[in-house]
Order: C-alpha cells, then sequence, then structure tokens
C-alpha cells in the first residue's frame, strides 16, 4: 500500500474561503471536510489540506504547483481567475520549454505553474514543484536522492541540467522529475536572489497506518533536520512534513473524544497511536 502524501497550505485565517475559491475555480473539484483549522478539498482526485494557523507562516514560490488544463481556452480562464489580486511571475504566454505556460502567485500568496504540456504517463493535475535557491541553492539532486532512498515507491524520470556556460547554475538542475508514493514532484535549483525559501507556509501530510509507518518516516526526515510540535518536522533542507497517524481525522471527528485528543496531541512532537487513542 502507498502511504498517501498531500500538500498542506497555511493561511491566516481563510483556509475556507480559499479552498471556496479553488473549488470554483479548477474543474472536477470539490469541497471534502471542513472546520474552523482546517479544510480539505479535491481536484481531479488530488487532496488539499488548507490550515487556519494564525499569521505566523506564509506560503511563498519556493514550493509552487506544476498545473496541467486540457486547453489553451481552459488555461486562459483558470489563469484570469487566479490573477485577480494576485501577480504573475512569468506572464501567461510562450516559452522555449512551452507553446502556453504561465507562473502566478495568487491573492492567498500561493503559486501555480499552469500548462498543457502533460508529463508523459502522468494522470496528477498539481504536480508540488520545489525550487532550491538562497541556501539551499545547488541541493536539488541530493534532497532527491534523499527522497527517493526514504520512500518505498519512488523512482527518477529524467534530470536535465544548465550548461557549462551558466555561471555558478553550470551542472545544476535546471528541471528534474520524480515519482514519491505514485505522484509526481519536480526540482530544480535557482541562484537569483529571491527572497524566500522553503517555510512552514506549505508541507507536505504523510498518513501513516500504524506506529512503524510513524516512526520509521520520523527517524528518516528529521535526518539532519529538526523536530517541531503536533507531528511537524523539517527536513535537512528546510523543506516541512507532517507525519500523521491515518486514523487521527476518524478521531477527531468524534465529539466525545476530540477535544481529549487535541489536548494530547498538543503536548507530542512525533505522534504516539496509543496515547491517542487512550486519549
Amino acid at each position: 500500500m502507498k502511504t498517501p502524501i498531500y500538500p498542506c497550505i497555511w493561511f491566516e485565517d481563510k483556509a475556507n474561503e480559499a479552498a471556496e475559491f479553488y473549488v470554483s475555480v479548477f474543474p472536477d473539484s470539490k469541497i471534502l471536510e471542513s472546520n474552523p483549522m482546517v479544510t480539505t478539498w479535491s481536484s481531479s482526485g488530488q487532496k488539499f489540506m488548507l490550515l487556519n494557523g494564525g499569521p505566523i507562516f506564509t506560503p511563498n514560490p519556493s514550493i509552487s504547483f506544476y498545473t496541467v488544463l486540457d486547453s489553451e481556452a481552459e488555461i486562459k480562464e483558470v489563469w484570469d481567475r487566479l490573477i485577480q489580486n494576485g501577480k504573475a511571475l512569468m506572464p501567461l504566454g510562450s516559452y522555449p520549454w512551452s507553446s502556453n505556460y504561465g507562473w502566478l502567485e495568487d491573492q492567498y500568496g500561493v503559486s501555480w505553474q499552469l500548462t498543457m504540456d502533460k508529463p508523459d504517463g502522468i494522470i496528477d493535475r498539481f504536480s508540488p514543484a520545489l525550487m532550491f535557491t538562497g541556501p539551499q541553492f545547488g541541493k536539488a539532486e541530493h534532497a532527491i536522492n534523499f527522497y527517493l532512498s526514504i520512500f518505498e515507491h519512488a523512482s527518477l524520470r529524467f534530470v536535465s541540467r544548465y550548461g557549462d556556460n551558466q555561471g555558478t547554475q553550470a551542472g545544476k538542475i535546471n528541471h528534474a522529475q520524480f515519482m514519491l508514493n505514485g505522484h509526481l514532484f519536480i526540482a530544480m535549483d535557482s541562484n537569483l536572489d529571491h527572497q524566500f525559501s522553503f517555510s512552514e507556509g506549505i508541507s507536505f501530510v504523510v498518513e501513516c497506518e500504524d506506529q512503524a509507518e510513524i516512526d520509521f518516516f520520523w527517524e528518516k526526515l528529521t535526518k539532519g533536520g529538526e523536530e517541531s510540535q503536533c507531528g511537524w518536522l523539517k527536513d535537512q533542507f528546510g523543506v516541512s512534513w507532517q507525519i500523521v497517524p491515518a486514523i487521527l481525522n476518524k478521531l477527531m471527528a468524534d465529539p466525545d473524544r476530540s477535544e481529549r485528543v487535541i489536548q494530547a496531541f498538543l503536548k507530542m512532537k512525533k505522534f504516539n497511536i496509543e496515547a491517542l487513542m487512550e486519549a
């Protein structure tokens, strides 16, 4: 069984509003669950978690979502909706790698790369794209190999590098694709002064079936990184992960025990399933 992985986006207090907006923008979308803290939505079967966590963290373009749409008309429609009160990072148009592509940051600070170019054999509409910049510049290849060594269902699709005439970028990754548990991830290096890097603004949730899985991913992903609270951690590249038990949603949905479960996991760094069950 492939352990589910999906993105979590941090909001100050507009998670539900943003989810409703995204469901109205992207085809085949719906709200899955919603409460004052967390709203989940999906599009074409892919899940997103939106978290109301206060003003501490915000998303930035170090992690964007490579988004495959079906036609020029659909790209234009989605672009026009997302760009409202947002900004273009790369205007919608023709580029050497794509005849119709655009990169924007929406009104909530979430970044989307829109294209019609569907990677061969990939069914995902959305693929997280990790930009290794600032103190992480040049580490994309190391990170890919690190992730491939951890996830059982993982493979490298291809790596494209900058040429020898590209200065400090020479030999670094300009575009790589790799698979983790059936989902496509993208990585690139950038030596530009972007004024941002990986943060808790966007994290990846790994849903674990049992304590052995939690222990495994926690140990592997914290190597060279740092532990945080409530199942959160940062890996050695600064990318944030949430290692959570799959049963947590069921426990939280039980009105008779949800508050006790919350109080229990607020005291935890790594989740302890037995302690949650006893709460």
